[in-house]
């Protein structure tokens, strides 16, 4: 009988300072990522091998001598190409009605713990969701957690498609409990026949561009690329 492999042991601090890395690691790779390349990977060093390992790999393709052809990829993969949407409520709710109600409930959530998203970002948007996280566990846990099923689907489309961002959905899984029974069915569901569709109620977007606060708390930024 196979054994499953232990969960990473990750102490507060360590599991908010991944969450960080995760989330700027998920942002357009511009000037300012790319010069914070050696702080990531310092923090990275100090992470247990399953959550620091693919985030290292991330960093190793990210090196400033790629940061064209990293751009191009990213806008390719993230802006192109809807299978790896880092849209999280997107995986369920497709482009309906529901939808709206449920980024409604994330907002809300920010709202409680006394973060303000801008108004011209998606609050599901991972990196979002994760820089949250970092600054308020508890309920970003519980936010990454709800949404487990999305990651999944959204790790296994990075990775079967090879894609240099695979490592940081890789990351965040290793961040959080196993997937459960329904969730396993729902990712199987969300592969074979997608999200659903109804095609009213959002206006087109555009992943946003997501910079945290890198020297201090995480904080959320309205500004697009």
């Amino acid at each position: 009988m196979r054994r499953k492999s232990a969960r990473p042991v990750l102490g507060d601090a360590q599991r908010s300072a991944a969450w960080q890395v995760q989330s700027l690691l998920l942002g357009y790779p511009d000037e300012t990522l790319l010069d914070s390349l050696p702080m990531l990977a310092r923090v990275v060093s100090a992470l247990p091998e399953a959550v620091g390992a693919p985030l290292q790999r991330v960093l190793s393709y990210l090196e400033p001598s790629r940061q064209l052809s990293a751009a191009t990829a990213y806008v390719d993969t993230f802006d192109h190409r809807k299978r790896f949407s880092p849209y999280l409520t997107w995986f369920f709710c497709g482009d309906t009605r529901r939808r709206g109600m449920a980024l409604l409930k994330i907002k809300q959530v920010y709202l409680a713990a006394g973060s303000v998203p801008g108004d011209d970002e998606l609050p599901d948007h991972l990196a979002v969701v994760l820089e949250f996280a970092s600054a308020h566990p508890v309920p970003g846990q519980r936010l990454l957690e709800e949404h487990r099923a999305s990651i999944e689907v959204m790790r296994m489309a990075l990775r079967d498609a090879d894609s240099p961002w695979a490592g940081v959905l890789e990351s965040v899984s290793a961040t959080l409990r196993p997937l459960h029974g329904d969730e396993r069915e729902a990712v199987v569901r969300l592969i074979a026949s997608g999200p659903p569709d109804e095609g009213v109620g959002l206006e087109p977007f555009a992943p946003p561009v997501h910079q945290p606060d890198m020297l201090g708390m995480p904080q959320m930024i309205g500004a697009r690329r």
